[in-house]
Protein backbone atom coordinates (compact mmCIF):
# COMPACT_ATOMS: atom_id res chain seq x y z
CA UNK A 1 0.00 0.00 0.00
CA UNK A 2 3.05 2.01 0.18
CA UNK A 3 2.48 3.90 -3.52
CA UNK A 4 -1.33 4.86 -2.53
CA UNK A 5 -0.31 5.97 0.64
CA UNK A 6 2.40 8.52 -0.81
CA UNK A 7 -0.02 9.54 -3.71
CA UNK A 8 -2.74 10.30 -1.08
CA UNK A 9 -0.66 12.08 1.17
CA UNK A 10 0.48 14.02 -1.91
CA UNK A 11 -3.37 14.65 -3.04
CA UNK A 12 -3.97 15.96 0.52
CA UNK A 13 -1.14 18.13 0.58
CA UNK A 14 -1.79 19.89 -2.81
CA UNK A 15 -3.04 23.28 -2.41
CA UNK A 16 -5.76 23.01 -5.15
CA UNK A 17 -7.36 20.60 -3.20
CA UNK A 18 -7.84 22.70 -0.46
CA UNK A 19 -8.52 25.99 -2.70
CA UNK A 20 -11.43 23.90 -4.72
CA UNK A 21 -14.98 23.82 -3.85
CA UNK A 22 -14.47 25.26 -0.53
CA UNK A 23 -17.05 27.65 -0.83
CA UNK A 24 -20.99 26.87 0.23
CA UNK A 25 -21.63 24.26 -1.86
CA UNK A 26 -23.97 21.81 -0.55
CA UNK A 27 -22.26 18.78 -1.45
CA UNK A 28 -19.41 20.40 0.03
CA UNK A 29 -21.11 21.12 3.28
CA UNK A 30 -22.30 17.87 3.71
CA UNK A 31 -19.55 15.62 2.85
CA UNK A 32 -16.86 17.21 4.50
CA UNK A 33 -14.50 17.64 1.70
CA UNK A 34 -12.60 21.15 2.03
CA UNK A 35 -12.28 20.21 5.94
CA UNK A 36 -10.65 16.76 5.19
CA UNK A 37 -8.08 18.55 2.61
CA UNK A 38 -10.17 17.74 -0.38
CA UNK A 39 -12.30 19.10 -2.94
CA UNK A 40 -15.98 18.66 -4.87
CA UNK A 41 -14.10 18.27 -8.16
CA UNK A 42 -11.44 15.65 -6.51
CA UNK A 43 -13.71 13.47 -4.86
CA UNK A 44 -15.67 12.95 -8.24
CA UNK A 45 -12.37 12.57 -9.74
CA UNK A 46 -11.66 9.95 -7.72
CA UNK A 47 -15.07 7.76 -8.01
CA UNK A 48 -14.41 7.81 -11.52
CA UNK A 49 -10.57 6.45 -10.61
CA UNK A 50 -12.31 3.67 -8.51
CA UNK A 51 -15.32 2.98 -10.82
CA UNK A 52 -12.71 2.20 -13.47
CA UNK A 53 -11.06 -0.05 -11.70
CA UNK A 54 -13.65 -2.42 -10.53
CA UNK A 55 -16.60 -2.14 -13.69
CA UNK A 56 -14.72 -5.09 -14.29
CA UNK A 57 -17.23 -6.81 -11.97
CA UNK A 58 -20.57 -6.11 -14.45
CA UNK A 59 -19.38 -8.64 -16.44
CA UNK A 60 -17.28 -10.97 -14.08
CA UNK A 61 -20.59 -11.27 -11.52
CA UNK A 62 -23.07 -12.66 -14.04
CA UNK A 63 -20.40 -14.63 -16.07
CA UNK A 64 -19.43 -16.50 -13.09
CA UNK A 65 -23.18 -17.03 -11.12
CA UNK A 66 -24.31 -17.71 -14.72
CA UNK A 67 -23.02 -20.90 -14.02
CA UNK A 68 -25.08 -21.29 -10.91
CA UNK A 69 -28.05 -21.36 -13.12
CA UNK A 70 -28.89 -17.33 -12.78
CA UNK A 71 -29.40 -16.00 -16.12
CA UNK A 72 -26.74 -13.98 -17.24
CA UNK A 73 -28.86 -10.47 -17.64
CA UNK A 74 -30.62 -11.34 -14.40
CA UNK A 75 -27.21 -11.62 -12.81
CA UNK A 76 -26.42 -8.24 -14.43
CA UNK A 77 -29.03 -6.39 -13.59
CA UNK A 78 -28.76 -7.79 -9.59
CA UNK A 79 -25.20 -6.47 -9.65
CA UNK A 80 -25.67 -3.43 -11.36
CA UNK A 81 -28.40 -3.22 -8.56
CA UNK A 82 -26.89 -3.54 -5.51
CA UNK A 83 -23.87 -1.92 -6.46
CA UNK A 84 -25.85 1.32 -6.83
CA UNK A 85 -27.24 0.95 -3.88
CA UNK A 86 -24.70 0.10 -1.32
CA UNK A 87 -22.56 2.18 -2.50
CA UNK A 88 -25.16 4.94 -2.49
CA UNK A 89 -25.39 4.23 1.00
CA UNK A 90 -21.78 4.05 2.17
CA UNK A 91 -21.32 7.92 0.69
CA UNK A 92 -24.60 9.20 2.09
CA UNK A 93 -24.56 7.16 5.67
CA UNK A 94 -21.06 6.40 6.67
CA UNK A 95 -19.72 9.27 4.45
CA UNK A 96 -16.69 6.94 3.50
CA UNK A 97 -15.11 6.59 0.12
CA UNK A 98 -15.34 3.24 -0.35
CA UNK A 99 -17.07 1.12 -3.46
CA UNK A 100 -19.39 -1.97 -2.22
CA UNK A 101 -20.15 -4.48 -4.59
CA UNK A 102 -20.92 -8.31 -5.13
CA UNK A 103 -17.22 -9.59 -4.47
CA UNK A 104 -14.87 -11.62 -5.71
CA UNK A 105 -14.57 -14.90 -3.95
CA UNK A 106 -17.84 -14.50 -2.89
CA UNK A 107 -19.36 -15.25 -6.27
CA UNK A 108 -17.14 -18.14 -6.48
CA UNK A 109 -18.25 -19.52 -3.03
CA UNK A 110 -21.47 -19.61 -4.19
CA UNK A 111 -21.18 -20.62 -7.69
CA UNK A 112 -18.47 -23.50 -7.41
CA UNK A 113 -18.54 -24.81 -4.05
CA UNK A 114 -22.70 -24.23 -3.22
CA UNK A 115 -24.45 -24.62 -6.46
CA UNK A 116 -21.74 -27.06 -8.25
CA UNK A 117 -20.04 -28.60 -5.51
CA UNK A 118 -22.89 -29.34 -2.79
CA UNK A 119 -25.57 -29.46 -4.78
CA UNK A 120 -27.78 -27.02 -3.98
CA UNK A 121 -30.07 -24.81 -5.87
CA UNK A 122 -28.96 -21.40 -6.52
CA UNK A 123 -32.31 -20.05 -4.92
CA UNK A 124 -31.50 -22.05 -1.86
CA UNK A 125 -28.00 -20.78 -1.92
CA UNK A 126 -29.67 -17.14 -2.21
CA UNK A 127 -31.55 -18.48 1.08
CA UNK A 128 -27.64 -19.09 2.69
CA UNK A 129 -26.15 -15.50 1.46
CA UNK A 130 -29.12 -13.80 3.23
CA UNK A 131 -28.45 -15.44 6.25
CA UNK A 132 -24.95 -14.87 6.34
CA UNK A 133 -26.43 -11.28 5.73
CA UNK A 134 -28.50 -11.38 8.87
CA UNK A 135 -25.87 -12.35 10.89
CA UNK A 136 -23.58 -9.97 9.81
CA UNK A 137 -25.80 -7.29 10.23
CA UNK A 138 -26.20 -8.74 14.08
CA UNK A 139 -22.56 -8.30 14.59
CA UNK A 140 -22.09 -5.63 12.97
CA UNK A 141 -25.06 -3.53 15.31
CA UNK A 142 -23.65 -5.44 18.60
CA UNK A 143 -20.08 -3.97 17.63
CA UNK A 144 -18.07 -7.21 18.54
CA UNK A 145 -15.84 -7.35 15.76
CA UNK A 146 -12.75 -7.50 18.20
CA UNK A 147 -13.44 -10.54 19.70
CA UNK A 148 -14.29 -12.62 16.61
CA UNK A 149 -11.05 -10.87 14.95
CA UNK A 150 -8.62 -11.95 18.22
CA UNK A 151 -10.58 -15.30 17.74
CA UNK A 152 -9.57 -16.16 14.60
CA UNK A 153 -5.69 -16.58 14.03
CA UNK A 154 -3.82 -13.92 11.47
CA UNK A 155 -2.61 -16.93 9.23
CA UNK A 156 -5.44 -18.31 8.96
CA UNK A 157 -7.10 -15.13 7.86
CA UNK A 158 -4.45 -14.04 5.00
CA UNK A 159 -4.11 -17.62 3.96
CA UNK A 160 -8.08 -17.69 3.08
CA UNK A 161 -8.21 -14.43 1.08
CA UNK A 162 -4.81 -16.07 -0.53
CA UNK A 163 -6.99 -19.23 -0.99
CA UNK A 164 -9.35 -17.49 -2.46
CA UNK A 165 -7.27 -16.41 -5.07
CA UNK A 166 -5.65 -19.21 -6.30
CA UNK A 167 -9.18 -20.78 -6.65
CA UNK A 168 -10.46 -17.56 -8.28
CA UNK A 169 -7.36 -17.93 -11.05
CA UNK A 170 -7.85 -21.76 -11.71
CA UNK A 171 -11.37 -21.25 -12.84
CA UNK A 172 -9.71 -18.21 -15.04
CA UNK A 173 -7.67 -20.67 -16.42
CA UNK A 174 -10.33 -23.16 -16.81
CA UNK A 175 -13.03 -20.90 -18.17
CA UNK A 176 -10.58 -20.02 -20.93
CA UNK A 177 -9.63 -23.51 -21.99
CA UNK A 178 -5.80 -22.98 -20.96
CA UNK A 179 -6.75 -25.72 -18.27
CA UNK A 180 -8.28 -29.02 -19.50
CA UNK A 181 -9.25 -32.07 -17.62
CA UNK A 182 -6.27 -35.40 -18.18
CA UNK A 183 -6.70 -38.86 -17.52
CA UNK A 184 -3.20 -39.43 -16.68
CA UNK A 185 -2.34 -36.14 -14.85
CA UNK A 186 -5.55 -35.06 -13.63
CA UNK A 187 -5.06 -31.21 -15.43
CA UNK A 188 -3.00 -30.24 -18.20
CA UNK A 189 -2.70 -27.77 -20.88
CA UNK A 190 -5.28 -27.48 -23.55
CA UNK A 191 -5.22 -27.74 -27.31
CA UNK A 192 -3.33 -24.38 -28.74
CA UNK A 193 -6.40 -23.37 -30.91
CA UNK A 194 -7.45 -19.77 -31.59
CA UNK A 195 -9.54 -19.67 -28.31
CA UNK A 196 -6.35 -20.20 -25.95
CA UNK A 197 -4.31 -18.46 -27.88
CA UNK A 198 -6.94 -15.29 -27.81
CA UNK A 199 -6.94 -15.77 -23.96
CA UNK A 200 -2.94 -15.88 -23.54
CA UNK A 201 -3.01 -12.40 -25.79
CA UNK A 202 -5.23 -10.53 -23.69
CA UNK A 203 -3.72 -11.97 -20.32
CA UNK A 204 -0.60 -11.20 -21.28
CA UNK A 205 -1.94 -7.62 -22.10
CA UNK A 206 -4.09 -6.97 -19.46
CA UNK A 207 -0.80 -7.47 -17.31
CA UNK A 208 1.18 -5.02 -19.01
CA UNK A 209 -1.68 -2.85 -18.61
CA UNK A 210 -1.73 -3.35 -14.79
CA UNK A 211 2.01 -3.15 -14.86
CA UNK A 212 1.66 0.22 -16.39
CA UNK A 213 -0.58 1.57 -13.97
CA UNK A 214 -3.77 2.39 -16.46
CA UNK A 215 -6.97 3.25 -14.46
CA UNK A 216 -9.26 0.39 -15.45
CA UNK A 217 -6.78 -1.88 -16.34
CA UNK A 218 -8.86 -5.11 -16.09
CA UNK A 219 -11.90 -3.62 -18.10
CA UNK A 220 -9.76 -2.30 -20.64
CA UNK A 221 -8.21 -5.82 -20.93
CA UNK A 222 -11.34 -7.61 -21.09
CA UNK A 223 -12.29 -5.06 -23.95
CA UNK A 224 -9.69 -5.91 -25.77
CA UNK A 225 -9.66 -9.55 -25.95
CA UNK A 226 -13.59 -9.30 -26.65
CA UNK A 227 -12.25 -6.92 -29.69
CA UNK A 228 -9.44 -10.16 -30.65
CA UNK A 229 -12.24 -12.81 -30.10
CA UNK A 230 -14.87 -11.53 -32.29
CA UNK A 231 -13.29 -13.06 -35.67
CA UNK A 232 -13.87 -16.16 -33.95
CA UNK A 233 -15.64 -18.17 -35.97
CA UNK A 234 -15.87 -15.84 -38.97
CA UNK A 235 -12.37 -15.30 -40.46
CA UNK A 236 -10.54 -18.67 -38.34
CA UNK A 237 -11.37 -21.97 -37.00
CA UNK A 238 -13.27 -22.18 -33.70
CA UNK A 239 -17.25 -21.23 -32.46
CA UNK A 240 -18.90 -17.73 -32.46
CA UNK A 241 -18.30 -16.08 -28.69
CA UNK A 242 -18.95 -12.93 -29.99
CA UNK A 243 -22.60 -12.07 -31.07
CA UNK A 244 -24.33 -8.51 -31.39
CA UNK A 245 -27.88 -8.48 -29.68
CA UNK A 246 -28.21 -4.61 -29.16
CA UNK A 247 -27.26 -2.19 -27.38
CA UNK A 248 -29.74 -1.57 -24.25
CA UNK A 249 -32.58 -2.81 -23.22
CA UNK A 250 -34.66 -2.97 -20.16
CA UNK A 251 -32.92 -4.50 -16.75
CA UNK A 252 -33.92 -8.30 -16.15
CA UNK A 253 -35.56 -9.00 -12.83
CA UNK A 254 -36.22 -12.40 -13.04
CA UNK A 255 -34.26 -13.58 -10.37
CA UNK A 256 -35.56 -10.47 -8.02
CA UNK A 257 -37.55 -12.24 -4.60
CA UNK A 258 -36.21 -15.52 -5.88
CA UNK A 259 -34.61 -16.34 -2.55
CA UNK A 260 -35.51 -19.64 -0.88
CA UNK A 261 -34.93 -18.11 2.76
CA UNK A 262 -36.58 -20.66 4.47
CA UNK A 263 -35.25 -23.71 2.64
CA UNK A 264 -31.31 -22.56 3.32
CA UNK A 265 -32.19 -23.46 6.39
CA UNK A 266 -30.91 -26.52 7.34
CA UNK A 267 -27.91 -27.77 9.38
CA UNK A 268 -26.14 -29.36 6.73
CA UNK A 269 -26.25 -25.94 5.18
CA UNK A 270 -24.62 -24.08 8.58
CA UNK A 271 -21.00 -24.65 7.67
CA UNK A 272 -21.93 -22.85 4.26
CA UNK A 273 -23.32 -19.46 5.91
CA UNK A 274 -20.70 -19.79 8.44
CA UNK A 275 -18.30 -19.50 5.99
CA UNK A 276 -20.15 -17.13 3.87
CA UNK A 277 -20.31 -14.70 6.97
CA UNK A 278 -16.66 -15.43 8.00
CA UNK A 279 -15.53 -14.51 4.54
CA UNK A 280 -17.49 -11.70 4.05
CA UNK A 281 -16.44 -10.60 8.01
CA UNK A 282 -13.12 -10.46 7.45
CA UNK A 283 -12.57 -8.92 3.50
CA UNK A 284 -15.06 -5.87 5.04
CA UNK A 285 -12.52 -5.18 8.05
CA UNK A 286 -9.28 -5.54 6.67
CA UNK A 287 -10.39 -3.43 3.98
CA UNK A 288 -11.56 -0.83 5.92
CA UNK A 289 -8.27 -0.92 7.66
CA UNK A 290 -5.59 -0.86 4.91
CA UNK A 291 -7.75 2.06 3.32
CA UNK A 292 -7.87 3.49 6.63
CA UNK A 293 -4.30 3.69 6.83
CA UNK A 294 -3.04 4.25 3.13
CA UNK A 295 -5.17 7.93 3.50
CA UNK A 296 -5.23 8.44 7.44
CA UNK A 297 -9.16 7.80 7.58
CA UNK A 298 -9.23 7.52 11.27
CA UNK A 299 -11.53 8.87 13.98
CA UNK A 300 -9.78 10.43 17.05
CA UNK A 301 -8.80 7.18 18.68
CA UNK A 302 -6.57 6.17 16.20
CA UNK A 303 -9.68 3.58 14.33
CA UNK A 304 -11.05 3.41 11.09
CA UNK A 305 -13.26 6.22 10.45
CA UNK A 306 -16.38 5.29 11.11
CA UNK A 307 -15.93 1.99 10.78
CA UNK A 308 -19.42 0.56 12.97
CA UNK A 309 -21.09 2.78 10.58
CA UNK A 310 -19.06 1.42 7.09
CA UNK A 311 -19.63 -2.60 8.53
CA UNK A 312 -23.57 -1.87 8.84
CA UNK A 313 -24.02 -0.71 5.50
CA UNK A 314 -21.75 -3.75 4.15
CA UNK A 315 -23.83 -6.52 6.32
CA UNK A 316 -27.42 -5.01 4.80
CA UNK A 317 -25.76 -5.00 1.35
CA UNK A 318 -25.25 -8.98 2.10
CA UNK A 319 -28.17 -9.47 3.15
CA UNK A 320 -30.47 -7.67 0.61
CA UNK A 321 -27.89 -8.87 -2.87
CA UNK A 322 -30.00 -12.40 -1.98
CA UNK A 323 -33.56 -10.76 -2.68
CA UNK A 324 -32.07 -9.25 -5.76
CA UNK A 325 -30.51 -12.31 -7.52
CA UNK A 326 -26.88 -12.24 -6.34
CA UNK A 327 -23.64 -12.88 -4.45
CA UNK A 328 -23.07 -11.22 -1.47
CA UNK A 329 -21.51 -7.56 -1.43
CA UNK A 330 -18.54 -6.79 0.12
CA UNK A 331 -16.46 -3.67 0.01
CA UNK A 332 -13.64 -3.52 -2.82
CA UNK A 333 -10.19 -2.74 -2.29
CA UNK A 334 -10.21 -0.86 -5.15
CA UNK A 335 -11.20 1.74 -3.70
CA UNK A 336 -7.94 2.33 -2.80
CA UNK A 337 -7.55 3.88 -6.80
CA UNK A 338 -9.96 6.84 -5.33
CA UNK A 339 -8.15 7.11 -2.27
CA UNK A 340 -5.23 7.48 -4.00
CA UNK A 341 -6.46 10.05 -6.31
CA UNK A 342 -7.31 12.39 -3.17
CA UNK A 343 -10.72 10.75 -2.49
CA UNK A 344 -11.56 10.89 1.31
CA UNK A 345 -15.41 11.33 1.66
CA UNK A 346 -18.45 9.77 0.96
CA UNK A 347 -19.33 11.75 -2.37
CA UNK A 348 -16.36 9.46 -3.37
CA UNK A 349 -19.14 6.93 -3.21
CA UNK A 350 -21.98 8.42 -4.28
CA UNK A 351 -20.15 9.20 -7.48
CA UNK A 352 -19.56 5.26 -8.13
CA UNK A 353 -22.80 4.48 -7.27
CA UNK A 354 -24.29 6.89 -10.06
CA UNK A 355 -22.04 5.70 -12.75
CA UNK A 356 -23.02 1.92 -11.96
CA UNK A 357 -26.74 2.60 -12.76
CA UNK A 358 -26.40 3.38 -16.50
CA UNK A 359 -25.57 -0.15 -16.68
CA UNK A 360 -28.72 -1.50 -15.86
CA UNK A 361 -30.01 -1.12 -19.42
CA UNK A 362 -26.90 -2.05 -21.11
CA UNK A 363 -27.03 -5.60 -20.92
CA UNK A 364 -27.07 -6.94 -24.63
CA UNK A 365 -24.16 -4.77 -24.91
CA UNK A 366 -22.42 -6.43 -22.03
CA UNK A 367 -23.65 -9.53 -22.69
CA UNK A 368 -21.19 -9.52 -26.23
CA UNK A 369 -18.31 -10.43 -23.62
CA UNK A 370 -17.33 -14.00 -23.80
CA UNK A 371 -16.01 -16.24 -21.43
CA UNK A 372 -12.43 -15.56 -22.86
CA UNK A 373 -12.66 -12.30 -22.46
CA UNK A 374 -13.46 -12.09 -18.66
CA UNK A 375 -10.72 -14.81 -18.06
CA UNK A 376 -7.92 -12.97 -17.92
CA UNK A 377 -9.77 -10.63 -15.11
CA UNK A 378 -10.17 -13.54 -13.19
CA UNK A 379 -6.90 -14.53 -13.26
CA UNK A 380 -5.26 -10.81 -12.60
CA UNK A 381 -8.26 -10.37 -9.33
CA UNK A 382 -6.11 -13.91 -7.68
CA UNK A 383 -3.23 -12.77 -8.08
CA UNK A 384 -4.01 -9.05 -6.05
CA UNK A 385 -5.29 -11.47 -3.87
CA UNK A 386 -2.43 -13.31 -2.85
CA UNK A 387 -0.67 -10.27 -1.50
CA UNK A 388 -1.35 -11.44 2.20
CA UNK A 389 0.91 -14.20 1.59
CA UNK A 390 3.97 -12.14 2.68
CA UNK A 391 2.16 -11.50 6.05
CA UNK A 392 2.00 -15.45 7.20
CA UNK A 393 4.83 -16.61 9.69
CA UNK A 394 5.90 -19.52 7.28
CA UNK A 395 9.01 -20.46 9.84
CA UNK A 396 6.37 -20.95 12.87
CA UNK A 397 4.98 -24.52 11.59
CA UNK A 398 2.04 -24.73 13.88
CA UNK A 399 0.94 -21.87 11.76
CA UNK A 400 2.03 -22.10 8.51
CA UNK A 401 0.84 -26.06 8.18
CA UNK A 402 -2.84 -24.92 8.70
CA UNK A 403 -2.48 -21.88 6.48
CA UNK A 404 -0.97 -23.88 4.29
CA UNK A 405 -3.76 -26.50 3.41
CA UNK A 406 -6.38 -23.78 3.55
CA UNK A 407 -4.70 -22.27 0.46
CA UNK A 408 -3.55 -25.31 -1.53
CA UNK A 409 -7.07 -27.22 -1.11
CA UNK A 410 -8.90 -24.95 -2.24
CA UNK A 411 -7.97 -24.96 -6.16
CA UNK A 412 -6.93 -28.87 -5.64
CA UNK A 413 -10.59 -29.93 -3.91
CA UNK A 414 -12.38 -26.97 -6.42
CA UNK A 415 -13.70 -25.98 -3.35
CA UNK A 416 -13.85 -22.61 -0.92
CA UNK A 417 -15.00 -24.34 2.46
CA UNK A 418 -13.42 -27.46 2.11
CA UNK A 419 -10.10 -25.47 2.34
CA UNK A 420 -11.59 -23.32 5.15
CA UNK A 421 -12.66 -26.20 6.77
CA UNK A 422 -8.93 -28.28 7.10
CA UNK A 423 -7.55 -25.32 7.86
CA UNK A 424 -9.65 -24.91 10.93
CA UNK A 425 -9.40 -28.41 11.80
CA UNK A 426 -5.63 -28.80 11.82
CA UNK A 427 -5.37 -25.80 13.75
CA UNK A 428 -7.33 -27.21 16.46
CA UNK A 429 -6.03 -30.51 16.35
CA UNK A 430 -1.81 -29.15 16.27
CA UNK A 431 -3.31 -27.07 19.17
CA UNK A 432 -4.57 -29.51 20.88
CA UNK A 433 -2.05 -32.53 20.45
CA UNK A 434 1.10 -29.86 21.58
CA UNK A 435 -0.97 -28.99 24.86
CA UNK A 436 -1.39 -25.01 23.67
CA UNK A 437 -5.33 -24.66 24.56
CA UNK A 438 -5.19 -21.26 25.49
CA UNK A 439 -4.36 -20.74 21.84
CA UNK A 440 -7.90 -21.73 20.97
CA UNK A 441 -10.63 -19.24 21.26
CA UNK A 442 -14.45 -20.25 21.85
CA UNK A 443 -14.98 -19.11 18.02
CA UNK A 444 -12.24 -21.40 16.50
CA UNK A 445 -14.42 -24.30 18.55
CA UNK A 446 -17.30 -23.23 17.04
CA UNK A 447 -15.58 -23.08 13.28
CA UNK A 448 -13.72 -26.73 13.97
CA UNK A 449 -17.21 -28.46 15.24
CA UNK A 450 -19.24 -26.79 12.34
CA UNK A 451 -16.32 -27.94 9.48
CA UNK A 452 -16.92 -31.52 10.67
CA UNK A 453 -20.36 -31.39 10.28
CA UNK A 454 -19.88 -30.13 6.92
CA UNK A 455 -17.67 -33.07 6.11
CA UNK A 456 -20.04 -35.18 7.81
CA UNK A 457 -22.72 -33.90 6.17
CA UNK A 458 -21.76 -33.33 2.53
CA UNK A 459 -19.00 -35.43 1.84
Amino acid sequence: MEPTSSLADKADGHPSARATGQGSSWLDSYFGASRRGSSVRTEILAGIATFLASMYIIVVNPAILSHAGIPFSAALSATVLISFMSSLAMGLYARNPILVAPGMGMNALFTYTLVQGAGLSWEVALGCVFWSGVLFATLAMFNVREAIINAIPSSLRYAITCGIGLFITFIGFKNAGFIVGSDATLVTLGSMDASLITFFIGMMATAILVILRFNGALILGIALTTLLATPMGRLWGGDVVVEWSGIAAWPDFSAVMQVDIWGALKVAYLPFIFVMLFTNFFDALSCFMALSESADLKDKDGNPRNLKRSMTVDAFASMIAAPLGTSAAQTFIESGAGVAQGGRTGLVAVTIALLFLPFLFLSPLLSLVPGIATAPALVLVGLFMLAPVSKIDWSQFEQAFPAFLAIILMPLTYSITLGIAFGFLSFVLIKLATGKLYDIQPAMWVSAALSVVMLVTTH
